[in-house]
């Protein structure tokens, strides 16, 4: 059983930032890559970046780029999302994800799923 644990979502104004965590067990940190998805109200759930996360090479949607950045806390089985300048656009509800894969094409999925935190930026 794969349980990921999403913490840090709030209600900010454009241009701030938050920073989302995702926690989870040893074994399932060690596998193969965990990311970020994210689901605005009456859209289909997107994808936002990803980690490998040994290696650790990165991927990020062109939305985010250059404004989020996804990093890893070995010691705490957790990865972060750093989300900076945040636009209104960025509101919905952030998914955690395990066993991240086609990683790199235009339909990144996941195997496993957090409960989702909300993140609402206000203009």
């Amino acid at each position: 059983h794969v349980q990921l644990v999403e913490a840090g979502g709030g209600s900010v104004q454009a241009g701030h930032s938050l920073t989302l965590s995702c926690s989870t067990s040893q074994s399932t940190f060690h596998s193969v890559a965990m990311g970020w998805f994210r689901q605005a109200p009456g859209k289909e759930r997107e994808f936002v970046s990803a980690i490998w996360l040994r290696t650790p090479v990165v991927y990020y949607a062109d939305s985010v780029k250059g404004r989020f950045t996804i990093s890893t806390d070995n010691a705490k089985s957790t990865i972060h999302l750093q989300m900076n300048n945040l636009k209104p656009e960025d509101t919905a509800t952030y998914y955690c994800a395990a066993h991240v894969r086609a990683l790199g094409t235009a339909t990144p999925q996941a195997e496993y799923w957090g409960q989702g935190t909300r993140v609402t930026v206000s203009s």
